[in-house]
């Protein structure tokens, strides 16, 4: 059991070090903070996006029931406006539901050699963090502006709503871009 010494710190330490680089992480680095904060913050703005999007398709269901009624022999057609109103709402619920998966599938820069050697991995992961300030920041605004409001005011306000969506596809793209400096 001599071998074996688990109070030995400098042993300890050499063992724990190895593994994590083995692994390809060292939990002490700013690189990895600012790796699992990124993580962080897309979870949260898709989060904020399925809100929105959930306070869209709930105001669609509320829409459709009261404006698109079963059809009757008085009236065999449903109102074009109506279908058209519907409509807006279903595309202002895919679009965000995309912004959503898009959001969620976003690269961080790998934890590797060639990163390393090539980039440097912290200005790149603090480029992205305040990419993503703006990101939360447009997504929280887009599910404020959406809450508790019913599906004719959506339909009425569908315009600012795609302004809305188009921002954050902007936020989207410049991190993009600076995943690619």
């Amino acid at each position: 059991m001599a071998d074996f010494d688990f109070d030995d710190l400098d042993a300890l330490e050499r063992i724990a070090v190895n593994l994590f680089y083995g692994w390809g992480y060292n939990s002490y680095r700013l690189e990895n903070q600012l790796r699992a904060d990124d993580l962080t913050v897309r979870a949260k703005v898709g989060w904020l996006l399925g809100q929105a999007r959930a306070e869209v398709e709930t105001a669609e269901s509320a829409y459709r029931r009261l404006h698109l009624p079963p059809p009757t022999r008085q009236k065999p057609r449903p109102d074009a406006d109506a279908v058209a109103g519907a409509q807006t709402l279903e595309r202002l619920s895919q679009a965000i539901g995309a912004l959503e998966g898009q959001i969620r599938a976003q690269p961080v820069p790998e934890t590797d050699r060639m990163t390393q050697r090539y980039r440097h991995e912290a200005p790149t992961l603090q480029r992205l963090l305040e990419c993503d300030m703006g990101l939360v920041g447009r997504a929280e605004l887009l599910r404020q502006m959406l809450d508790k409001h019913d599906g004719e005011w959506m339909v009425d306000k569908a315009d600012a709503i795609l302004e809305g969506v188009k921002a954050i596809e902007v936020s989207v793209r410049s991190r993009q871009a600076a995943l690619l400096v």
